[in-house]
């Protein structure tokens, strides 16, 4: 028989934190245990071969049976619910990397209750019709065309009252591709699809075909309707590559900026006036490019066009690649982005080139944050590898800010009384409001509302979904019920989720007039609950003159971002740093300091 490839991943918090440690199971279709894996600090295993089917059958629209073989796994951690995936595709040839999203355990919760997802075969397989609507132009339109990073993908039909999630926009895309054809096309024809396929997703956006409607999502996973999203689906490494080089691409007619209506069928058991998934094989085994494939089906004016312009993320893509040699501020970026990064995920090596040099570390820094995150491992920071860091970065910086802000709002361990509803106002719905962004973290299917102190529709959407999660009464109104299981989940999480690598160091600083805990784990970078056990301190009073010892990370910097009316002298001030060393530490020439900008601030 052929052989595929399995690699399972283990992590929690928007991929925030891996799970070192995790025990995984490998299973055959009945039952039986083929291996046994552990992962490691980057919440890996190891790769493993297993018995599939060969190639040519998933290449020819006329075998009748499944042209591969599922497998199952099982993933238990301490702390956290235990996971079972069923019905895993695998393919000859193909590497399959499965993520697995842990829960943490409920407070005083010991049974590992375990989430089950099946997987199943790609939808190309599938004989119902698709009757996907849509238009290239509408009354009501976006100025531009922009990746939604993440998307909200409704997880059932439109109007149905099932869960929305949020995704990042290139995860999305490469489980979508993985959902809906094989693996082992020819090239031509994965990257027809996977034009297709984003195409489709930019145009649900850019028309706002669903929100326009009155709906809170994006895009939803019903095939009638739209494309396949299959939550836990395994990413299959051809899949990741097409989509790692195509990334923010689009098709449009020539002329026009809106993405084009790109609807598709398999084309063999499901036709359609669009592309038909099955035959831009026969076309890319007859020679095709992509762009020919996608003309064969829909107008011959077609063309690629490109957008760089995506939400969510801290700093554009400046728009070429970064590599060896490349120096400056983007450089820089990536360099601030993987330092912070790397606490969480100390198997990326320590940067020691000069700030905005991208030298050896660097490269070394970036191929292994590729390599852990599923990214064509080759040093250079395309679209793709920018928009990841940005994400990962963006993940593990909110869980610090979260950590902190918890302990500077007092969170303790019994709920309130206070019912809360919409129009409510003050304290408790800030406490409420906290609450439910920590819950966000780790539960995709919950919106993170604005932490504004006002009980606005947002946090009623975000209430409704939490108790939905939660099997509770979805009325949007947060009583007792509701605030148990919103401490319960709160107080789990500080017990079973593990905190990442401890600081290597610390700086000593002189307690100032008007100064807190909070504000200098704020200016350092760290957490207030870090100073207290460097210092032995067992209250929060502190005294004018009183030295400090505050916990730092193997750099001796921290990151700040640029605001509006900063300079340089006042930033050295404020870190206790003088103007030469911030300069030095950034390669700056000038003063001149731009809003938005990332510097490193000595304090040492």
């Amino acid at each position: 028989m052929a052989i595929g490839y399995l690699q399972v991943q283990a992590r929690t918090a928007q991929e925030a934190i891996p799970l070192d440690g995790a025990q995984v199971r490998v299973l055959d279709d009945e039952g039986n245990i083929l291996y046994r894996l552990t992962t490691d600090i980057s919440g890996e295993t190891q790769t493993v071969a297993l018995e599939t089917l060969d190639q040519s059958f998933s290449q020819t629209p006329s075998y009748q049976g499944p042209p591969f073989v599922s497998y199952g796994v099982t993933v238990e951690a301490e702390g956290f619910q235990s996971a079972s995936i069923t019905e895993i595709p695998i393919f000859d040839g193909e590497t399959a990397i499965l993520p697995v999203t842990l829960v943490p355990l409920q407070d005083r919760q010991t049974r590992q209750a375990a989430e089950s997802i099946t997987i199943g075969p790609p939808a190309v397989t599938m004989s119902e019709a698709r009757n996907q609507e849509g238009s290239s132009a509408d009354a009501r339109i976006l100025r531009q065309v922009v990746i939604p990073n993440p998307i909200t993908v409704h997880l059932g039909a439109p109007g149905s009252s099932a869960a929305n999630v949020q995704v990042p926009f290139s995860d999305y895309i490469k489980n979508v591709a993985s959902s809906e054809v094989y693996p082992t096309w020819p090239d031509a024809a994965l990257k027809a699809n996977v034009y297709a396929i984003m195409t489709f997703a930019l145009n649900r956006v850019y028309t706002e075909w669903y929100r326009s409607r009155g709906y809170n999502y994006d895009i939803t996973n019903n095939t009638a309707y739209d494309q396949y999203y299959v939550p836990g689906h395994p990413v299959y490494d051809s899949i990741s590559r097409v989509v790692d080089e195509l990334l923010g691409e689009y098709v449009r007619r020539q002329g026009q900026n809106a993405p084009y209506f790109t609807s598709f069928c398999n084309g063999t058991t499901a036709t359609c006036s669009g592309l038909s998934q099955w035959g831009t094989v026969t076309l890319a085994n007859q020679g095709y490019s992509p762009l020919q494939i996608l003309r064969s089906y829909y107008p011959k004016d077609i063309e690629i066009a490109e957008t760089n312009i995506v939400t969510g993320i801290v700093s554009s893509y400046p728009g070429t690649a970064l590599r060896p040699g490349s120096s400056g501020l983007d450089v820089q970026t990536v360099q601030n982005y993987l330092n912070r990064i790397r606490r969480n995920y100390p198997a990326i090596p320590a940067i020691t080139d000069p700030a905005g040099t991208f030298g050896e570390s660097t490269r070394a820094a970036v191929t292994k944050f590729q390599s852990i995150f599923g990214l064509t491992a080759d040093g250079i920071v395309g679209k793709s590898t920018w928009y990841k860091l940005s994400s990962v970065y963006t993940a593990v910086t909110r869980l610090a800010d979260l950590n902190s802000e918890g302990t500077s709002l007092g969170i303790g361990t019994v709920p309130p009384s206070t019912v809360l509803r919409q129009g409510s106002r003050g304290q408790d719905v800030v406490t409420l409001q906290y609450l439910l962004n920590v819950v966000a973290q780790y539960y995709s299917d919950v919106p993170a509302p604005a932490q504004d102190g006002v009980f606005g529709s947002g946090t009623r959407q975000s209430v409704i979904a939490f108790q939905r999660a939660m099997q509770l009464d979805p009325d949007g109104v947060v009583g007792p019920l509701t605030w148990q299981k919103l401490y319960n989940i709160y107080l789990g999480i500080n017990e079973n989720v593990p905190t990442p690598g401890p600081d290597t160091g610390t700086v000593t600083y002189t307690v100032k007039a008007g100064d807190s805990l909070w504000l200098i784990a704020q200016r350092y970078g760290t957490t207030v609950n870090a100073i207290k056990q460097a210092n032995n301190l067992t209250g929060d009073m502190l005294q004018i003159g009183q030295v400090l010892r505050i916990p730092v990370s193997q750099n001796p910097y921290v990151e700040y971002t640029v605001r509006s009316g900063d300079t340089l002298w006042e930033l050295a001030r404020r870190y206790d740093t003088s103007v030469q060393a911030i300069m030095q530490a950034n390669g700056l020439t000038s003063s001149l300091l731009q809003i938005g900008q990332v510097l490193r601030i000595p304090v040492g």
